[in-house]
């Protein structure tokens, strides 16, 4: 038992300083570099709860791929920071009106048990006794059956995300060719292939 709190601090104290360090870090490849720790660190806390599927799939899908694929972008990006955060100062306003919002909702979360008290029991009615089922089996009940609308709202939500990043890529810019894969396919070697004549002492 004693075991189990010192890995609890451990871990939770290492995920609150990784995360702190993504969002003050300098370089963002330190950046994703303290993302990976933050998601390997909340790893070991789902493990410490009983929720090994859940610390499998945030390895494995998280900092297996998405953290992987975070630091190839940005490694790979010629992105100027400096004008990034120059122009930081533009978005500030919109930016502070989230925060105070995001601010309101964690406030309105964290005292919901004064205008709901019995909001903790009704959360926890739903899960099944884990000496029954697998905690795999637990998860899919809750899930597919009592949060199904929930996890289908989930869903579209990423996918509107998804495809606001395709529009966002695919947008027309200045001085940018874009691909045109009709045209590729329909290229003969009378338009794909143009011979030039060459006299002599006028070559390169």
């Amino acid at each position: 038992m004693i075991v189990a709190t010192i890995a609890f601090y451990v871990f939770a104290a290492v995920t609150i300083a990784a995360a702190f360090m993504v969002i003050s870090a300098r370089n963002p490849v330190h950046s994703v570099l303290f993302l990976i720790l933050a998601f390997f660190s909340s790893a070991g806390l789902f493990i410490l709860m009983g929720a090994e599927f859940v610390a499998m799939i945030l390895v494995i899908v998280y900092v297996g791929a998405v953290a992987v694929l975070f630091l190839f972008v940005v490694m790979m990006l010629d992105v100027d920071f400096k004008s990034l955060s120059s122009e930081m100062l533009n978005y500030l306003p919109l930016g502070a009106l989230i925060g105070i919002i995001l601010l309101i909702e964690i406030g309105m979360v964290v005292s919901t048990w004064v205008f709901a008290p019995e909001a903790a029991s009704l959360a926890a009615a739903p899960v099944p006794d884990m000496n029954d089922v697998t905690n795999t089996e637990a998860l899919g009940r809750v899930i597919y059956t009592q949060y199904v609308y929930f996890f289908q709202a989930a869903g579209m939500i990423l996918l509107v995300a998804m495809i606001g990043a395709i529009v966002l890529t695919h947008r027309r810019r200045e001085g940018v060719k874009r691909q045109n894969i009709a045209a590729q396919v329909a290229r003969t070697p009378e338009t794909g292939v143009e011979i030039k004549k060459v006299e002599p002492g006028q070559g390169l």
